[in-house]
């Protein structure tokens, strides 16, 4: 096998020790609009306050008509304390309100349309195709864009550079699994700050690009 190969079959041993990202337990619903949704929650909220918001909410509503029935007052107090819970309120009835109107109340399965909607980025897009749909997309967080350029896979300084340089550099049968193996990995063990390198099960597969302190 190939580097990336090995690397990749070691991390999908490995983090069945861990917890799954949030938004993947919630693709297991099959509903885009539920992933959409969860995604949005999930920005710059820890995974448990996330679950935590998602799940009451998804108790009101788990479409976008029936969340457009609930007040921007009453979702607030539904989803706080996730970070920016005023705004993603708002953010949230806006979306709803799009789908309605433009999308006979059902999510797009493309980026591109996914991308028109307010507050969606590539990295929520991406989500919403590959977990919500099952097509191919390479979703890129802080932890993929890190951890991708300490390993020395890539070279970019952006998420959305490394996206496309994934997209060129990874075989397609990983394109789907591999936001939630790197986020998994640099959550317990490839940390921002000082990453455990020491416990690493990937360590002589690394270059520790950028890597100046680790335990």
């Amino acid at each position: 096998m190939g580097r990336i190969d090995n690397i990749i079959t070691i991390l999908k041993r490995e983090n069945k020790r861990y917890l799954e990202p949030i938004v993947t337990t919630v693709s297991r619903t099959r509903s885009p609009f539920k992933v959409l949704i969860s995604c949005i929650l999930s920005l710059r909220t820890k995974d448990k306050v996330t679950a935590e918001a998602s799940n009451r909410l998804f108790k009101l509503a788990d479409n976008p008509k029936k969340m457009l029935s609930i007040s921007t007052r009453d979702i607030e107090k539904t989803i706080y304390p996730v970070g920016f819970y005023k705004t993603k309120s708002k953010r949230i009835k806006e979306i709803c309100k799009i789908l309605l109107g433009n999308y006979g109340g059902t999510v797009p399965d493309e980026i591109d349309e996914l991308l028109k909607l307010k507050g969606v980025g590539r990295k929520t897009a991406n989500l919403v195709v590959t977990l919500g749909y099952g097509k191919l997309g390479i979703c890129v967080d802080t932890h993929v864009h890190r951890i991708s350029n300490r390993l020395g896979l890539i070279k970019t300084k952006t998420p959305e550079r490394t996206e496309f340089s994934l997209r060129k550099k990874l075989p397609k049968k990983y394109w789907i699994i591999y936001n939630d193996l790197l986020v998994a990995h640099g959550q317990n063990i490839c940390t921002p700050i000082s990453p455990k390198c020491s416990k690493c099960k990937i360590f002589k597969y690394c270059k520790r690009v950028g890597v100046k302190n680790f335990r």
